[in-house]
């Protein structure tokens, strides 16, 4: 009796879990992000303040900024695609110089190419 109680319990508490499992989002359906590699100083607080700045709070929640990786001076930034231009808009106008070196759709992407050898 006990093994038969036991038995039931792990099937039901299977079925849950199967139950309560969200299924994956189809890639047309997910955000489509752009990395940008920026270069300039105290980026971590700049790039923040200009976005917050030039578009404002909704704008910056619509941009979807993530940071992938960072240095002294440079930085790698992940932003959804369609707020690209209004992001460049927003580090043009900005007191602080930041500089958009590269954008591209992956991270490998922004490596810079070497200049051919004359």
């Amino acid at each position: 009796m006990i093994k038969k109680l036991y038995l039931y319990h792990i099937l039901t508490k299977e079925k849950e879990l199967i139950i309560n499992k969200m299924k994956p989002l189809k890639p047309s359906m997910r955000e489509n992000k752009r990395y940008l590699l920026i270069r300039g100083e105290n980026l971590r607080e700049n790039i923040e303040k200009a976005i917050l700045e030039f578009i404002g709070i909704l704008g910056m929640s619509k941009t979807g900024l993530f940071w992938v990786k960072e240095g002294n001076d440079w930085a790698v930034i992940a932003i959804n695609r369609e707020a690209v231009n209004n992001v460049r808009a927003s580090f043009s106008v900005y007191k602080e110089r930041i500089e958009v070196i590269r954008v591209s759709g992956t991270i490998k992407g922004l490596k810079i190419k070497n200049k051919p050898r004359i």
